[in-house]
């Protein structure tokens, strides 16, 4: 069994009373770094595999401005803000004196995750709730998951994970046992159209779905839909296929695209990927809804 007080992951949240990302309440615990890089992410200060800084530009320039030294090395060069990336940003006593920035990222054990998560067993119990495993893809820091998962259930908590499915066959093998709900995402249904959206084939995925489902683990289909990228008949065709094919699916959640991952891209220096595209409206989910029933999906629905 892995040494519980040596094993760590950099997590960079943890969403106590989480309401959509299994049954219940839950505790969401998101683990940092990612192999996908999806255009449409919502989360994308979750895909890098060390820690990152977030800056409040307005509140950083006015700070600088009035001479203060910055204890994370942001610098004010004319109207453009720079920093170095400084070797101790993630320890305690670096402190910024006007909350404009914000550490993505802490390395956290086992042990001390579970402190937070056992903290809140008695509304797991009230209602159907337990620990989501999120992030990035939690399946990248693989030991540190497994056990986390196997002792949340060794103390009777209801577990989720929620994954991209691109890992090695035998992690999802392993894990299994430890697991009550696999969150799992379909993104895109033509090859070369996932490969130039997420980065990555989705060969494996499709792949340990089928594993998955095969060897009687319980699967929620999560399928992000962003308007005029991938939310084309084709896709929503291939939905409803999968729909047929696989009739004990838990069930089959459609995601709405929102575009809050805007300003947290910026704030973290990052170039927008899918620029001009806004949030679906109600509209347009019902849209959605009404073409995957016509398609011959029972199961779809709004998460």
């Amino acid at each position: 069994m892995a040494d519980r007080t040596s094993l760590k992951a950099i997590v960079f949240d943890i969403q106590r009373f989480a309401l959509h990302d299994g049954p219940g309440i839950r505790t969401t615990v998101f683990v940092k770094g990612c192999p996908l890089r999806c255009l449409w992410c919502h989360n994308p200060e979750s895909q890098a595999y060390h820690s990152e800084l977030s800056f409040d530009y307005d509140k950083c320039r006015e700070c600088l401005a009035e001479g203060t030294q910055c204890p994370f090395g942001v610098k004010l060069e004319g109207e453009q803000i720079r920093h170095d990336r400084h070797p101790g940003f993630d320890s305690p006593e670096h402190q910024c004196p006007r909350q404009a920035v914000k550490i993505y990222g802490t390395l956290r054990t086992v042990e001390e995750v579970m402190a937070e998560v056992m903290a809140d067993h008695a509304y797991y119990d009230r209602s159907g709730g337990g620990l989501t495993v999120s992030g990035g893809e939690p399946m990248s820091s693989f030991e540190w998951t497994l056990e986390l998962c196997r002792t949340a259930k060794m103390n009777g908590i209801h577990v989720c994970l929620d994954t991209s499915g691109y890992a090695p066959r035998e992690r999802f093998a392993d894990i299994m046992p430890y697991v009550d709900l696999f969150l799992y995402d379909y993104k895109v249904s033509d090859p070369a159209q996932h490969r130039t959206l997420t980065g990555v084939s989705q060969d494996p995925i499709l792949s340990n779905l089928d594993y998955l489902y095969r060897q009687g683990a319980s699967v929620l289909l999560r399928c992000p839909l962003i308007p005029g990228v991938n939310d084309g008949e084709e896709h929503l065709s291939a939905i409803a296929e999968l729909d047929r094919k696989y009739p004990n699916l838990h069930e089959i959640n459609l995601m709405p695209y929102h575009n809050m991952g805007r300003d947290k891209a910026a704030r973290i220096g990052k170039q927008e990927e899918l620029p001009g595209i806004d949030h679906a409206d109600e509209g347009v989910v019902q849209g959605w809804l009404e073409q995957l029933v016509r398609l011959g999906s029972t199961r779809s629905q709004r998460s």
